[in-house]
């Protein structure tokens, strides 16, 4: 019996998502930025044929590319990235407040509410349109249309 408890327990903290182990090698594990932000030295600067810079100029601009745009965005991550995360957290929660609590049961509310709706109009189209409808088609039931080519007179 203490061991199912312990299963129990055990299962609802690994569903916690404030427990969750968090993998520091494959950060991206939905590849959500696999194309948007994958931005290389030869994705942004190229040299056509014919117009070459020195060679040492061009390693050099691909190096100081890179280790610029590396430290960037470490330094601007490691500076904002904390507080960002708390203003999306804070944004998605309050996005998911106003759907649990306020979109989900409005639109609950309005089926329930069209669904009256929908019978008492269905009632009132079988009740006085369709014996119209049925009417007209007995009457034109016996409505034949021939065509005819009828040559024109020079």
């Amino acid at each position: 019996m203490a061991q199912q408890e312990e299963l129990s327990v055990g299962k609802a903290e690994s569903r916690d998502p404030l427990t969750k182990e968090i993998d520091l090698v494959d950060r991206d594990p939905k590849q959500i930025n696999q194309e948007v932000v994958k931005v290389d030295f030869e994705d942004v600067i190229a040299e056509p044929d014919g117009t070459y810079s020195f060679d040492g100029v061009w390693k050099a601009s691909n190096t100081t590319f890179t280790v610029s745009k590396y430290w960037c965005y470490r330094i601007l991550s490691g500076a904002l990235g904390v507080p960002l995360a708390l203003l999306w957290g804070f944004l998605f929660a309050c996005v998911s407040f106003c759907h649990i609590w306020g979109a989900v049961p409005c639109i609950k509310s309005y089926l329930i509410e069209i669904q009256c709706c929908g019978r008492c109009y269905a009632l009132c189209i079988r009740t006085f349109c369709d014996p119209l409808f049925e009417a007209a088609g007995r009457i034109c039931s016996d409505v034949r249309v021939a065509l005819r080519k009828e040559r024109a007179k020079d």
